[in-house]
């Protein structure tokens, strides 16, 4: 008996794809649990072979592997495809309509606002103030040290990059580092769990009733947005003082585009985008940053390595000493991008196409929505050497066959084509500030069975736990 795509020609279809077995009308919804999204996915990979379908009631779902279509693909956004079109709803039902969920014509002028304050020469004259940071969250870990207490990494390292972010990108320092209790990272940190919760939710259900989650939710968003309220007012307080002088961060440069006669941004769109510049600067550098913890905690070979590349740099002092010095920690940020293969912090991307076309021979209709798995593609020994090695050298030195041979096209962690992550180069700062701050000063040891740390899906993939235990290095 021939096959439907037989009768068709070459050309298959969607239905044509294998799938897990489903229940009626919700499909495969029930299966796919939000904290272990991406893990499911790619178990079913394994089973399947990509790509393959899902459904989610009435809505089918294929899924990838293959980085290089990828690539093409994230080459022609926003035009050609999109962000899964519920990420920008969810988003902006709570209030947060800025460049990461911006699609189509909205995209453009607010790439352009946010990058005026991501270049490399802003993040070069802003490097002092994060070496005072880097030292503060240095002084934290030296009294946890002498108090030998535990150290929760997810928690620091989320406080170290808001105060980062909320300094560079809107000229005001929370330190948090310095504070406990009811911080704005405690209200951060509730967001994208349920973002990605309510994504993969089946319907809306939160619209007509709230459970408990949604009402810390709802209680969390009334805090966040009343500080970035805040933040825009004493931003227009500074302004006003100094109506003739250039903006001196992205939230001056934004409210005076708002603030212009003829001006279509609304203060709105300007909230928008400090959210979106909290959550981002808040996550995902923090997580990248924890999961090469595990590496370094568990391995002393390697965190002598690191050590003593550090020490060579830092000299007498605890934090990198200057900009231009930073380019003598390669190995630093070699440890997070080397972490991020194993554990991609980006493990999904969730793209939906805005016209019809055709993929490894499957015709992909105008609205179809495309998962890409991104570790399959970073695990594989066609574009890594030894891939099931940690071998963070492999990428200090060009793709060399003997040498830890690695394809950086297929590492996506910051994306790729035109809406590359405009944050990438201030994320790599961090990591190589933070990390060698830590080897520099402390020995590090995970202060829990490896096995025992789990991934969780949180819109990011995030590590469950990440508590170490540090020891000061002899002077």
């Amino acid at each position: 008996m021939s096959t439907a795509s037989e009768v068709r020609g070459s050309v298959r279809e969607v239905a044509d794809l294998p799938s897990p077995h489903g229940v009626p009308i919700l499909g495969n919804a029930l299966q796919l649990k939000p904290a272990r999204a991406h893990l499911i996915l790619e178990e079913w990979a394994r089973e399947f072979g990509t790509p393959y379908r899902f459904q989610i009631c009435s809505t089918s779902l294929t899924v990838w592997d293959d980085s290089e279509l990828l690539q093409s693909i994230l080459r022609e956004r926003p035009y050609g495809y999109r962000r899964y079109s519920t990420i920008e709803s969810t988003i902006a039902e709570m209030g947060s309509c800025g460049l990461f969920s911006a699609e189509g014509e909205a995209w453009a002028p607010q790439r352009k606002l946010v990058m005026q304050a991501m270049t490399a020469s802003h993040i070069k004259a802003f490097y002092p103030k994060m070496a005072v940071i880097t030292e503060r969250l240095r002084l934290r870990w030296q009294r946890a040290a002498q108090n030998h207490q535990v150290v929760e990494m997810n928690d620091d390292l989320k406080r170290y990059t808001v105060d980062v972010t909320s300094a560079l990108a809107f000229g005001e320092d929370p330190n948090t580092l310095e504070q406990d209790g009811n911080v704005i990272q405690e209200h951060l940190k509730l967001i994208f769990p349920m973002i990605m919760s309510r994504i993969n939710a089946p319907f809306p259900y939160w619209r007509y009733v709230e459970l408990p989650r949604d009402r810390r939710l709802s209680r969390a968003l009334v805090e966040v947005h009343k500080y970035v309220r805040t933040l825009m007012a004493r931003a227009r307080e500074r302004n006003r003082d100094r109506p003739h002088q250039e903006p001196e961060n992205l939230l001056d440069a934004m409210l005076q585009i708002r603030d212009a006669p003829g001006s279509d941004i609304t203060d709105d769109d300007v909230a928008g985008n400090v959210l979106t510049m909290l959550l981002a600067g808040e996550d995902t550098t923090a997580h990248s940053i924890a999961w090469a913890m595990l590496y370094l905690g568990t391995d002393d070979a390697l965190q002598r390595r690191v050590a003593d590349v550090s020490l060579r740099v830092l000299g007498e002092g605890g934090v990198c000493p200057s900009y231009e010095a930073l380019k003598g920690l390669d190995l630093c940020e070699a440890v997070c991008t080397e972490a991020s293969r194993f554990r991609p912090v980006v493990a999904l991307h969730a793209i939906e196409s805005l016209k019809e076309a055709e993929h490894h021979g499957i015709r992909m209709p105008a609205g179809s929505k495309m998962f890409f798995l991104t570790r399959p593609a970073m695990l594989d020994s066609n574009k890594f050497e030894h891939p099931e090695r940690f071998n963070p050298e492999r990428w200090m030195h060009d793709r060399t066959p003997g040498r830890g041979a690695h394809e950086t096209r297929a590492y996506l962690q910051f994306g790729a084509g035109p809406r590359v992550c405009p944050g990438r180069h201030l994320s790599t700062v961090e990591m190589r500030l933070v990390i060698s701050m830590l080897s520099a000063s402390f020995f590090a040891r995970l202060a829990v069975d490896p096995n025992s740390i789990q991934e969780v899906s949180a819109f990011t993939m995030v590590p469950n736990t990440m508590p170490m235990r540090l020891e000061m290095r002899p002077a």
